[in-house]
């Protein structure tokens, strides 16, 4: 049967910027080998895939496809299927729940009197321990860094909003912008720190209102690097939040994140902490823009009734 496809690029006003995703707003009845598959063909960092299988907790079900695997939630994928939704006519409430590998979250859809501007509400924040020094040591050489790149303020810990991240500050966006990481190495690491991300971020951002510049690896799913992260950035948000690394206000943390500078695909997060009495990150709110750049019909065949086991 055919199915609507859409290609999204989320985090930017422009074509050709930000992070493209694939989007397939009627995916009732596709198989988990199906959605793979398509995504394989897309290479795509990630593809999201929305049924109507609505219920009283949540009003549609979205899957992410990496090229080679299922994850629980992207960012960049929800703010690109939110704007798929709003392009196919959406006439629902603007606040939609939405069922994840991640859980319900909710996001924000903005019709186009506004840019077609989405936000997500984020998953539950979870930091984990700062790594040992031996196996910092040994991500740093497998980033091709030296120790004295390292903006030593900032722990190295996984960060996490529904899909963790390994949080690295470097002290000069000129580092950042020339890192060449042996991915072989980056993949092994994944294993032993339970982390498939590495988003290394600075504050030397380069530019007015901007806070960090930051770059994202993770090839143990397929992604040599993923041009602008929301399951990145909204956890270093309340990663900063948690270690007072930037001035905390009295209820909630915003600033602005630029990710895909280096490789001709720069795009802007909007991310909002919401903060208790004590200064403590309670959720995380990420927003972005995004712009089609193709709508079309793709022919698949009629799934079977079961996936194989």
């Amino acid at each position: 049967m055919d199915r609507v496809l859409y290609q999204i690029d989320a985090f930017t006003d422009r074509l050709f910027g930000g992070n493209p995703a694939g989007v397939v707003p009627y995916a009732d009845g596709m198989t988990a080998a199906q959605m793979q598959a398509l995504a394989r063909e897309l290479n795509n960092s990630e593809t999201a895939f929305i049924s109507r299988d609505a219920s009283p907790d949540y009003d549609l079900h979205i899957r992410y496809f990496t090229p080679t695997a299922e994850v629980p939630v992207c960012g960049h994928a929800t703010i690109a299927s939110g704007h798929a939704l709003l392009a196919e006519g959406w006439t629902a409430p603007q606040t939609v729940r939405i069922r994840t590998g991640a859980g319900i979250l909710a996001i924000e859809l903005h019709p186009a009197s506004a840019g077609f501007r989405i936000s997500m509400r984020q998953g539950a924040i979870v930091l984990g321990a700062p790594l040992a020094d031996a196996l910092v040591q040994r991500i740093v050489a497998a980033l091709g860094l030296q120790a004295a790149d390292l903006d030593t303020r900032c722990p190295i810990q996984v960060a996490s909003t529904g899909h963790g991240k390994l949080m690295i500050a470097l002290r000069r966006k000129a580092c950042l912008d020339s890192l060449t990481p042996n991915h072989d190495a980056l993949k092994t690491l994944s294993a032993e720190i339970g982390c498939n991300g590495y988003y290394l971020f600075t504050f030397d951002a380069g530019e007015p209102g901007v806070l960090v510049a930051g770059r994202m690896f993770a090839p143990a799913i397929g992604i040599a690097e993923d041009p602008v992260t929301g399951n990145a950035n909204g956890p270093l948000g309340a990663y900063l939040a948690t270690h007072r690394l930037v001035p905390l206000p009295e209820r909630t943390l915003t600033f602005v994140a630029k990710q895909g500078e280096a490789i001709g695909r720069t795009g802007y997060v909007g991310v909002a902490v919401a903060l208790d009495q004590h200064g403590a990150p309670q959720s995380v709110t990420i927003s972005g823009n995004a712009v089609t750049v193709f709508r079309t019909t793709i022919a698949l065949d009629t799934p079977p009734q079961q996936d194989p086991q």
